[in-house]
């Protein structure tokens, strides 16, 4: 069975986030085609990601609308998630507490690290304590 990549969930959510469609009909606002953002960006999907797809889609990140995973909306979740993880700074922190703690971590965990430092940068930039 694959393993969960959360540097290519990561990857896949920015990715998705960029090539977000603005359709003027609402039922298809914010819908991604994976295949042909991949083929803007001169990439392809790798038979793995499908089982990433279908990861991010169970823990909420993305809706697919219908039976093909390669098509979906990013969710309010999954953008939430993609704002914690998205500073490259932030997401090493967060990746190396995870290693030098075992390396293991829940979505919940690495999201929360990652939180925090994203909470601790601002308070820093700010003077204001989140």
């Amino acid at each position: 069975m694959p393993k969960r990549d959360l540097d290519r969930m990561r990857e896949l959510l920015m990715i998705a986030e960029e090539f977000e469609a603005a359709f003027p009909e609402d039922d298809e606002a914010g819908l991604v085609d994976m295949d042909s953002a991949m083929d803007a960006r001169q990439d392809i999907l790798d038979p793995r990601d499908e089982y990433q797809l279908w990861l991010m889609e169970r823990t909420g990140w993305i809706d697919v609308p219908n039976d093909w995973i390669r098509l979906f909306r990013i969710t309010p979740l999954g953008h939430d998630y993609l704002d914690a993880v998205r500073d490259e700074g932030i997401w090493a922190q967060t990746k190396k507490a995870v290693a030098d703690t075992g390396g293991n971590a829940t979505i919940e965990i690495v999201k929360a690290l990652a939180t925090g430092y994203l909470k601790k940068k601002i308070s820093q930039h700010t003077g204001i304590q989140i």
